[in-house]
């Protein structure tokens, strides 16, 4: 390990520690190394006692940076292995860091292009649009040069040096995943390692911008002509590893349910092409976009009697293949057939739970939680109760 790593290292450890995050160590013999290391840095106290465990993480990843903070938003969607609570906290980590010299990003979109940016655009915006930890986005128009004269763009730019930054703290992650197992068993569950190199492998091609532009016109070609969703169109000659230029689009975020009924967008309308978006990616497409939280939807303003969404942000795709197409829409219909031996037995074929699983238990554990939905009224129904429960039933079977 280089100096630089060592110093590093020694920065996360007490950064957690400040945090009180080792709290979680257990004392059990496997431990005993990782506790005798915590007494040897004896100063280093929690300042943070007076906070939940859950608000003290998201501090300490928050403290720690982008790498740490996308990691701690990607770990929030376990809710199967995490209490509510702490995953509600993860999930409020936001992945927005200051951005960087607004000349240094002409400066690297003029060399991925190669020439000067008034050869294209007019109005470019050297202050950033948004900042997040692995690129930045500026604003610009296409000139009199341009076919598409005039049209609004966003330029999407890699940070630079983010990429060693990215590799070294990927690096440490491996060697603190490794001691993860030890914890508990469902720290076992996590299989850290295996995160953290799902994690490297989406980092690492989130920073190869040709895939957004390659995922961004799929989808698009996908849903070309459709009421449901719209794709921003991108320009390849303009696209390059670092840099990408695609159509800036206005919307209502979806988030923003206060504006989306004041414009009268039709909300049950919005409801159910979000389901037909959803199942239609996954069924008729097998490819969906797999970063669809708030900050990449928006809803088209015109036209809200036939509301449409709008999907930004490529980076992050999935892809199925039939045996997972056929296990979901077999679950599907046996939970719609009220069949829950069914359900827990195509999730045992599947492979998502032990072999060993209790077929009976499982059974009951689906049927407690899905009976009410057909039971009672959809405006009586709390769908979050719903998943909780479900994510209970998760870590119960070790799903």
């Amino acid at each position: 390990m280089t100096c630089k790593n060592t110093r590093r290292l020694y920065q996360i450890i007490t950064t957690f520690l400040r945090y009180g995050i080792d709290e979680i160590i257990p004392d059990i013999p496997l431990t005993r190394h990782a506790r005798l290391g915590r007494k040897a840095l004896f100063w280093v106290r929690n300042q943070h006692k007076d906070q939940p465990f859950g608000v003290r993480l998201r501090l300490a990843l928050q403290e720690l940076g982008p790498v740490w903070i996308k990691l701690g938003q990607m770990l929030s969607t376990r809710r199967d292995l995490f209490e509510p609570e702490l995953a509600e906290q993860l999930a409020l980590l936001q992945d927005s860091v200051e951005p960087f010299d607004g000349k240094s990003a002409r400066q690297i979109i003029e060399q991925a292009l190669g020439g000067s940016l008034e050869t294209w655009f007019d109005e470019f915006d050297e202050q950033a649009l948004a900042s997040a930890s692995i690129a930045q986005v500026h604003t610009a128009k296409f000139n009199q040069n341009q076919p598409l004269v005039g049209k609004d763009v966003v330029i999407k730019v890699i940070r630079p040096d983010i990429e060693p930054i990215i590799k070294a703290d990927i690096a440490l992650m491996y060697r603190l995943a490794s001691w993860v197992p030890r914890l508990s068993n469902d720290a076992r569950r996590l299989r850290a390692t295996e995160v953290v190199r799902e994690y490297e492998k989406t980092l690492l091609d989130e920073l190869d911008l040709t895939r957004e532009m390659a995922n961004a016109i799929r989808l698009r070609n996908n849903f070309e002509n459709s009421e449901m969703l719209y794709v921003p169109e991108m320009y390849p000659d303009f696209c390059h590893k670092n840099v990408i230029v695609m159509e800036r689009i206005y919307g209502i975020p979806v988030s923003d349910v206060e504006t989306l009924k004041a414009n009268g967008t039709d909300m049950k309308l919005l409801a159910e092409r979000g389901v037909q978006v959803f199942f239609t990616q996954v069924f008729r497409d097998s490819f969906f976009h797999a970063d669809m939280h708030a900050g990449n939807i928006f809803v088209n303003p015109n036209h809200p009697e036939n509301p449409q969404y709008i999907g930004i942000d490529c980076g992050i795709v999935g892809t199925l293949n039939q045996n997972d197409k056929r296990y979901l829409a077999e679950s599907f219909v046996a939970f719609f057939n009220r069949d829950y031996r069914r359900v827990a037995l195509m999730h045992v074929e599947s492979g998502w739970t032990p072999a060993d699983t209790d077929i009976d238990a499982f059974e009951q554990a689906f049927r407690e939680v899905c009976e009410p939905i057909f039971a009672k009224p959809l405006s009586e129904i709390s769908f979050g109760h719903v998943l909780l429960s479900l994510f209970n039933v998760a870590r119960e079977f070790n799903m």
